[in-house]
């Protein structure tokens, strides 16, 4: 019998962590063939996705999909999520998290180059080829909208913690 991966244990836990402190726990996703997210959303491969109780339907963290559904611009959507996909998840407020390797053999999706802002870029937080899961701070974006069922709307983009108008940008700091 074959082991089952220590990840979504530790997905759940930290969804866990993060609801029980009053945290919005994200996922970030490395998007391939296999992973059904709306593509209009998706950026270098890769979403950011609200996966708080106020933002979801239905949220289910198994050992092999975390499935939900969530309303983008409006419109619901099912998301089915591999769990091998993770590439991170972290609490928005504050960043903290964990990253994990992600050895994506499902096909590149491809980038819609829409510009929508229900998504927020994250580079890769672990590049290293076998290596386990680590801790992660996520400097919190101020202007990445969450993905909720009452969509709200903006005055534009805001300033940055760095004073730009980036519009948001995740950066991803791996902590020892």
């Amino acid at each position: 019998m074959q082991e089952i991966s220590t990840k979504p244990y530790l997905l759940r836990a930290l969804y866990e962590w993060c609801t029980d402190n009053g945290y919005t726990p994200h996922i970030a996703v490395r998007v391939d063939n296999q992973t059904r997210v709306p593509r209009q959303f998706v950026r270098d491969n890769e979403i950011v996705l609200n996966i708080s109780f106020e933002a979801t339907s239905q949220l289910q963290m198994g050992n092999e999909w975390v499935e939900f559904s969530a309303r983008f611009s409006g419109k619901s959507h099912k998301i089915e999520v591999p769990v091998a996909n993770i590439l991170a998840i972290y609490a928005r407020e504050n960043g903290q998290g964990m990253a994990f390797p992600v050895d994506s053999a499902g096909g590149e999706a491809t980038d819609s180059g829409a510009d929508e802002e229900t998504t927020e870029e994250v580079e890769p937080p672990v590049k290293a080829a076998g290596a386990g899961p680590r801790a992660l701070e996520v400097a919190p974006a101020a202007e990445s909208k969450d993905v909720r069922a009452n969509d709200e709307d903006d005055d534009g983009p805001k300033p940055d913690d760095d004073g730009s108008k980036a519009g948001g940008r995740g950066h991803l700091k791996v902590v020892k």
